[in-house]
């Protein structure tokens, strides 16, 4: 039912004491939600300890025909709601009962004055803009109409005024808060209401952040970045520790990304996430993603130690493990594909792995001397895993499984920060390749096709290598890797001596141009016979003709994939 204008609504007897102001008591209640979970049952519990109940349209409507008595906004404004709705709450006599001190004489005298009644509970939650513009076929009209006005206003009026007004944004804190009521005489504690009012100024903050994204990229030129960038972090999970135990670290989703990635993983099985592992898999996905190819991935602080692409994904896995056992230990292994009980026997097989994988490598490499530890893996993310798989990989008791399903949507669409002291560089992510059109040829050797498909291979391998990096690739597989020198020619002799006898009749792919011939030099000496690399230097003829004299085919991309 609606409650006609009480007389406590003539402004002659609306207020306590100046001490009676200070308690936290709930007299009054304004609920007014898009959000109308849990809503009746709230404003009945809230009636039922006497709380009188003003209300607005639709939540007027529901409250009233769950038979709970409410007095509607503009009974006691006096002031109809109007423009469709866009002004019903933008009133003094709301505004001043939210933020009217009630310890200050001359607030409450002029709040009597004009008939101003303190409300004491602000049950509000905003027009559903984020669902909105989710949709495909949303229009520009829709979205404007769903930007509220009057809740956010309301929210912040209550949230400033928290040592007299209790705020509620979220349906999730109805039950506490009538609990709390009713073991207290009605009363919300401080401490409950500055968390409340936390609450409310990030709810604001976060909607507006979403607001202005949204028409940032309706308004702006898709090819500039916004001269304004509000992101919205919301914490997924504590973590024990940073990069290192003595520094503090967390995990937080982008609120209103394009994609889920990898805040929007599931984990399956093993112990929680670090900080490190949570960089490694991002590493391990973004790398896995670039491949069409059944492909897998080992990621060692940051950098592919082993990848390949191959006819099945347990062929690509075991190809991968080959390339570098000793760096693989303690590694992050990331599948483009739902993983199989052929894949899944192998990964958990530490005999296998150790008594076949470990052999080819060193009868492969040459390599008898490093000293190779157990078939250790950190974690393993890929888009899904078949029932036997997935039981298979659960008896290794230490792995994290995480399964991303959502395994390429929106990928791209969202732009890529990174932290600086004081500040964030933002880009838009590297995800381009260059097309075999766009390569050119510049050596007097031509690459063979087999060679060819190596070098694009080796190419998209390189961009995932911290630079300066240089990979050496047999075929749909990296069989070196030199990463993170401060030298090209550093990161060549690591990729070589890695690569060990498998650098004869590899191909080298670098992620940026060879400044001097001393690159190509070295190049030769590895044994590879093409190299792939972006061209740009201001020595470029002295290179390609260090690449002649030596017999190699070199081809240029034009498209450099730098990673710092």
């Amino acid at each position: 039912m609606t409650r006609a204008v009480s007389p406590l609504y003539n402004g002659s007897h609306l207020f306590h004491s100046l001490g009676g102001f200070a308690m936290a008591r709930i007299a009054r209640a304004l609920v007014s939600v898009s959000d109308k979970t849990g809503v009746v049952e709230f404003a009945r519990g809230l009636a039922e300890m006497g709380v009188e109940i003003l209300s607005t349209g639709g939540t007027a409507r529901t409250l009233t025909e769950a038979g709970i008595e409410v007095t509607p906004v503009e009974a006691y404004t006096g002031f109809p709601e109007m423009l469709d709705g866009r002004v019903k709450t933008l009133h003094p006599k709301v505004h001043g009962a939210l933020l009217g001190l009630r310890d200050n004489p001359e607030h409450v005298a002029k709040m009597q004055e004009h008939g101003i009644i303190p409300i004491d509970l602000v049950a509000v939650n905003l027009y559903p803009f984020r669902e909105t513009v989710a949709r495909p076929d949303v229009t520009l009209e829709e979205a404007v109409e769903n930007i509220d006005i009057g809740g956010p206003a309301m929210l912040r009026s209550a949230a400033k005024n928290f040592r007299f007004v209790t705020v509620v944004c979220n349906p999730a804190r109805y039950p506490d808060i009538l609990a709390e009521m009713r073991t207290s005489g009605g009363e919300v504690s401080e401490q409950t209401r500055r968390l409340l009012a936390l609450e409310a100024f990030q709810h604001t903050a976060r909607y507006d952040a979403a607001i202005s994204a949204w028409l940032a990229r309706q308004f702006l030129s898709p090819e500039g970045l916004p001269p304004l960038i509000v992101p919205w972090l919301e914490k997924i999970q504590d973590l024990r520790y940073g990069e290192n135990p003595h520094q503090a670290g967390a995990f937080y989703r982008l609120v209103g990304a394009a994609e889920t990635g990898l805040a929007g993983a599931v984990q399956l099985h093993g112990k929680e996430l670090s900080f490190n592992n949570i960089l490694d898999l991002a590493s391990a996905l973004e790398a896995a993603r670039d491949f069409d190819e059944p492909t897998a991935v080992i990621v060692k602080h940051l950098n592919p130690c082993g990848l390949a692409s191959a006819p099945t994904l347990r062929q690509a896995f075991e190809d991968a493990w080959a390339t570098d056992p000793l760096a693989a230990f303690g590694g992050v292994v990331g599948l483009n594909r739902v993983v199989d009980r052929e894949t899944a026997e192998v990964f958990a097989d530490n005999d296998y792995l150790a008594e076949v994988i470990l052999p080819r490598y060193r009868q492969e490499s040459g390599d008898e001397e490093a000293t190779v530890l157990a078939a250790f893996v950190e974690a393993v993310i890929a888009p899904g895993y078949e029932p036997e798989a997935l039981e298979i990989l659960r008896e290794k008791k230490n792995l994290r499984i995480m399964a991303l399903e959502d395994w390429r949507g929106g990928r791209g669409e969202d732009l890529e920060f990174r932290s600086v002291p004081g500040g964030a560089l933002v880009q838009t992510p590297d995800l381009r390749f260059a097309e075999p059109k766009e390569l050119r040829v510049v050596t007097r050797k031509q690459p063979t096709a087999e060679q060819m498909e190596a070098l694009l291979f080796a190419d998209r391998v390189s961009k995932h290598v911290k630079s300066n990096a240089i990979v050496l690739c047999q075929g749909k597989r990296l069989v070196g890797c030199g990463a993170g020198q401060m030298s090209r020619i550093d990161s060549m002799l690591i990729a070589a001596r890695k690569a060990g006898r498998r650098a004869a009749g590899s191909v080298l792919a670098s992620d940026a141009m060879f400044p001097a011939r001393d690159n190509v030099d070295a190049a030769a000496q590895t044994g590879c016979v093409a190299i792939i690399q972006p061209g740009g230097s201001i020595r470029d003829d002295e290179v390609i003709a260090a690449a002649d004299e030596h017999g190699l085919a070199m081809v240029f991309t034009g498209l450099r994939h730098f990673w710092h």
